[in-house]
């Protein structure tokens, strides 16, 4: 299994995150043999197309260039005119072939890894000038592989030439017995033949290329279980740091509902474990809203403040649990607490109106069974 710089053993996957930087860097699955192999095919089969057709070509192109008159030879811009319109219809005749190659070059080596260009691999980088990291590059398992290849390629295309130079030997020698255009038109032929053999034999090294260059790429690309954390850190964030700013939040949010506590209109306890603290006007809200809410600590500061600023506390358990379990601060109350809400806050607005002298005990107000909670 591949190992890093440090010894560590790659065991992990590579993320998304990691192959997209890779990719940033000009790192992708790539096999030359394949895009030798796609070039070479389609470079038979138009020589085998138009291949004849070019050597006649060619050689009606050369029997002009040096079908010259005497005084030609003697007239220098003469003779360069004829030079360069030879140049040119050479360039015209090749072009179209010189093109599909092009064209193909770009798209055998993009099958494999897609369009990329990455500025990152034109910076030169003077590791790769050090003798001992080209020496351990020298003697790597990719250089073995690469080597093994190399002779593999070598023994099968020196097969195949062999026993295609075997099977048209009769074709060669009849090329010195026949035209010049027949026998450039048959050279022509006999050489796209030549290219197809070669590309077959190429399809076989192409074959067990490409899955080699695609496992290579990902064990290459594997990584280590601390470089997984560590990514997770840089993308996520430092765990450490995260709880930190969560705590703070949390305490910015606490701070924001004790300040809130003493506009309340009343606080509903449980009365020792549970507070919520709720106002409510009818000329600028729907419905009662909860101010601040708190468990144990919490509630104790909540109940303090209340007591501090001469606010109600009404002890209904299973009302405050209700409130403290299904609403959040600065929201409106749940709809089905409203009729048990709307009475305690009709006692309490009564008693800051003097027409009451004490408020009722409210243990036994309604709590609809999906909201309650036990104690």
């Amino acid at each position: 299994m591949a190992e890093n710089a440090d010894g560590q053993e790659k065991s992990e996957q590579p993320t998304s995150k990691k192959l997209e930087d890779s990719r940033n860097k000009g790192q992708v699955a790539r096999s030359k043999e394949l895009a030798t192999m796609l070039i070479m095919i389609v470079a038979s089969v138009w020589l085998l197309w138009l291949g004849p057709q070019m050597m006649v070509d060619f050689e009606r192109m050369m029997t002009m260039g040096f079908s010259l008159e005497r005084d030609h030879a003697f007239d220098m811009k003469r003779a360069g005119d004829i030079i360069f319109a030879q140049f040119e219809a050479a360039l015209w005749l090749l072009l179209p072939f010189l093109s599909v190659m092009t064209v193909m070059a770009i798209v055998a080596n993009i099958i494999i890894g897609g369009w990329l260009f990455s500025g990152e691999v034109m910076v030169p980088k003077f590791s790769k000038l050090n003798p001992i990291e080209g020496i351990k590059r020298m003697f790597s398992l990719h250089a073995l592989v690469e080597l093994v290849k190399a002779l593999l390629k070598f023994a099968l295309m020196s097969v195949l030439a062999v026993l295609f130079i075997y099977s048209t030997l009769r074709e060669v020698y009849h090329l010195g017995l026949i035209d010049v255009e027949p026998g450039l038109a048959s050279a022509g032929e006999i050489l796209a033949m030549a290219l197809v053999v070669i590309s077959l034999g190429l399809i076989v090294i192409a074959v067990i290329d490409v899955p080699y260059m695609l496992w290579k790429h990902n064990e290459d690309m594997k990584m280590t279980l601390q470089e997984v954390k560590d990514e997770f850190k840089q993308s996520e964030g430092n765990p450490e740091i995260k709880g930190r700013i969560r705590r703070m939040q949390q305490e910015i949010a606490m701070r924001r509902m004790m300040q809130d506590v003493p506009t309340a209109d009343v606080i509903i306890t449980n009365p020792e474990h549970y507070a919520v603290a709720l106002k409510y006007d009818s000329e600028k809200m729907n419905a009662p809203v909860v101010l601040a809410m708190g468990m144990d600590f919490m509630a104790a500061q909540i109940r303090s403040i209340a007591s501090q600023n001469r606010i109600e506390m009404v002890r209904s358990p299973a009302l405050a649990r209700a409130l403290y379990y299904n609403s959040q601060p600065g929201q409106v109350i749940p709809r089905q607490l409203f009729t048990a809400v709307a009475q305690i806050l009709a006692m309490v607005f009564q008693l800051r109106e003097r027409k009451i002298s004490q408020l009722p005990t409210f243990d036994d107000l309604v709590v609809p069974d999906d909201l309650k909670q036990t104690p």
